[in-house]
């Protein structure tokens, strides 16, 4: 079966100023490296839909939700913290990014496709149940997991977060959700400085050292975290997929390169084949060097396919 690629044109309105690094140029890198690798003929590119509203209260309260809607700016920047901002075209391209989650869940579902990543922004992981942070606003992986288990009658669901940045977000919002397991690499100590180490379900939170290389992440992964996925046998898997812990990206001091997010790519395929029918939705989080994100998301994507 094909993979899917999920975005919006709308997507790129969002833009928090010239200098900010969550920038529209992020979604282009992205395709110009697809594009140079052929992917762009084996993938099945979709526009995403806008997500239905009353969805965002599977992971956001009522007001925080509301809050959003009606700070929506007609011009000019609304600041939700010192480093997440609207413009008058981010709610939109927010609803696209969410809906891009819910539009992949239902085709995987469906037997459509074999897997999916959402090319979206704004990314979601630090988004918690009522508050946007980290370039943050909804927290799309947090909803589309839990319209999997209620929509499409699944118990079991791992969510797995090799951003450099703890998924603080994601937490948040699962921890207490019945049949979801959640585990979170990120480099320690790093913002958002809220994390607790945790090698016990449903919460697995595994902290990298700045001086981290492709060999501890692969032994830290490989200890701490596919134990745990064997054990749940998950029915469904997302991933986070935040690429910004690459060598290249000055966001961070941890040092990946596209083979480590090949890796861990193929482990999460080999137990979403055994346990899951294949049946995985990736979205983009962070990555922020250009060229290196553009390499290490179609080293991923190529991961999904199993080429």
């Amino acid at each position: 079966m094909t993979v899917g690629i999920f975005g919006h044109y709308r997507c790129n309105g969002h833009n928090m100023g010239d200098y900010h690094p969550e920038s529209p140029a992020r979604l282009d890198a992205i395709q110009d490296q697809l594009i140079r690798s052929g992917l762009e003929y084996v993938i099945k590119q979709q526009d995403a839909t806008q997500i239905e509203p009353e969805l965002l209260h599977l992971a956001h309260d009522a007001a925080y939700i509301e809050y959003i809607f009606d700070n929506a700016p007609e011009e000019g920047l609304f600041r939700l913290d010192d480093d997440t901002a609207m413009n008058n075209k981010t709610l939109e391209a927010a609803l696209f990014s969410a809906g891009a989650a819910i539009n992949a869940v239902d085709q995987v579902m469906a037997g459509e496709l074999s897997s999916a990543f959402c090319l979206t922004r704004p990314p979601g992981h630090h988004a918690e149940r009522d508050k946007a942070m980290g370039f943050c606003i909804f927290n799309n992986i947090a909803i589309a997991s839990e319209y999997v288990k209620k929509h499409h009658n699944l118990s079991r669901v791992a969510i797995l977060d090799f951003d450099v940045h703890h998924g603080n977000g994601t937490e948040n919002i699962v921890k207490d959700k019945v049949g979801t397991l959640f585990c979170s690499s990120y480099q320690y100590p790093f913002y958002p400085f809220e994390m607790v180490e945790s090698d016990t379900p449903p919460i697995i939170n595994t902290p990298l050292p700045p001086t981290t290389k492709g060999p501890e992440f692969r032994a830290a992964i490989s200890e701490k975290w596919l134990g745990h996925l064997h054990a749940f046998k998950p029915e469904f898997i997302f991933i986070s997929a935040g690429f910004d812990a690459h060598i290249e990206d000055e966001m961070s001091q941890v040092s990946l390169t596209e083979d480590d997010y090949r890796w861990i790519t193929d482990e999460i395929k080999l137990i979403a084949d055994k346990y899951a029918q294949g049946r995985i939705v990736s979205m983009l989080e962070g990555g922020y060097a250009l060229g290196a994100l553009g390499r290490c998301a179609v080293a991923h994507i190529n991961g999904l396919i199993g080429n």
